[in-house]
């Protein structure tokens, strides 16, 4: 393999001279510019592009690891990421957890992807971590160790609130959303109001039963936690399994909230099939407001979450973070807020509103 002696060999230089022309870092005389120039392309030499990053105090890209990049959430976030990365001159490398949530192998899995990250000297990551809450503090600590181990990476916490943890954060109020969906079946009438939620062990999870409970009891309703909750994994097909069981459970249901809006696309298909009238029989919202949500018939009421903002702002964060590293910033916390999206799962009168700029 041709290496820079070789070049410097050839141009009839030192090697400093080479590595100066090669790289831009001191002036060199134009004769012995092009010298060096002809003699590296004479022989086909190629600079190592990962010995130059263990040089360099940057490599000029950042890693992002989601929680399941195979769903339709995580790619309107990376969007988000990848606009800013772009016009910062950086290049995104991605990974995902596998969708596979709250327990250990996912976590080391994750930890996996961290380590490789760092040990390839990526500048900064942001990440969708899977780690349950009961394990969030020691798994954090476990983080920001890996960050720290050649250099000060900079690490972005997405989706989940870690600032506690010293962290920096840009995440959602899946209580406060949850609750608005809740309130807002209430007010169209609900009264028998069950709850699609995703995944075991997930502190998200958790925070939109929560936010379900708190809601019912607020409005004097009875929850049979046993019947009226069903596990689903955020897909459609969980979302079709999960409106089956509540069916057999609760028949006299009149409302249903859905975790996620692709669990509810698999609702309305089984309440399709088994011929119950959407809204006038059920009524259905969703969470997420991804753009099938506008298009589907009848189009799915649902909580809008700002995913592109969030990967811009992540990004922003962590930009700051990188070329600003001994600023002495405090452990910064950006909550996204979200807001209610009315559609005819819920209201039949409600205008179309086709998503169209997000396909």
């Amino acid at each position: 393999m041709v290496g820079i002696k070789d070049v410097a060999r050839k141009a009839g230089v030192s090697i400093s001279t080479v590595s100066n022309v090669l790289n831009g870092k001191r002036y060199v005389s134009p004769v012995l510019a092009e010298r060096v120039r002809s003699a590296a392309v004479e022989l086909s030499y190629e600079a190592n592009p990962i010995a130059q990053q263990m040089k360099s105090k940057h490599s000029g890209i950042i890693g992002v690891i989601t929680g399941d990049m195979y769903g339709v959430f995580y790619p309107y976030v990376v969007k988000g990421i990848d606009e800013v990365a772009t016009q910062r001159g950086y290049q995104v490398l991605l990974s995902d957890a596998r969708s596979v949530y709250g327990n250990q192998s996912a976590e080391k899995y994750e930890l996996e992807l961290f380590r490789q990250y760092i040990n390839n000297r990526v500048d900064g990551i942001i990440f969708a971590s899977v780690v349950s809450k009961e394990r969030s503090a020691n798994y954090c600590e476990k983080l920001k160790k890996l960050a720290d181990k050649y250099k000060k990476t900079p690490i972005v916490s997405l989706e989940r609130d870690f600032s506690g943890y010293g962290i920096d954060s840009v995440y959602f109020d899946g209580y406060e959303n949850s609750s608005i969906a809740v309130q807002h079946l209430y007010d169209c009438g609900c009264r028998k109001i069950c709850h699609i939620s995703g995944p075991d062990h997930m502190e998200i999870v958790e925070e939109r039963i929560e936010g379900y409970l708190d809601t019912m009891k607020k409005n004097g309703l009875r929850v049979n936690t046993r019947k009226m909750i069903v596990k689903g994994n955020y897909s459609h097909q969980g979302g079709y399994r999960a409106m089956k069981e509540l069916l057999e459970n609760v028949p006299d249901l009149d409302g249903v909230f859905c975790g996620n809006d692709q669990m509810a696309v698999g609702a309305l298909k089984v309440l399709k099939e088994y011929g119950r009238r959407v809204p006038e029989e059920i009524r259905l919202i969703g969470y997420d407001d991804i753009f099938i949500s506008s298009i589907v018939e009848p189009s799915l009421s649902t909580i809008h979450i700002k995913k592109r903002h969030a990967g811009i702002e992540a990004a922003r964060v962590l930009f700051d973070r990188i070329e600003n590293q001994d600023s002495g910033k405090s452990v910064c916390k950006i909550l996204m807020d979200g807001r209610l999206v009315v559609r005819r799962s819920t209201v039949a009168s409600a205008p179309e509103d086709w998503i169209l700029s997000e396909w």
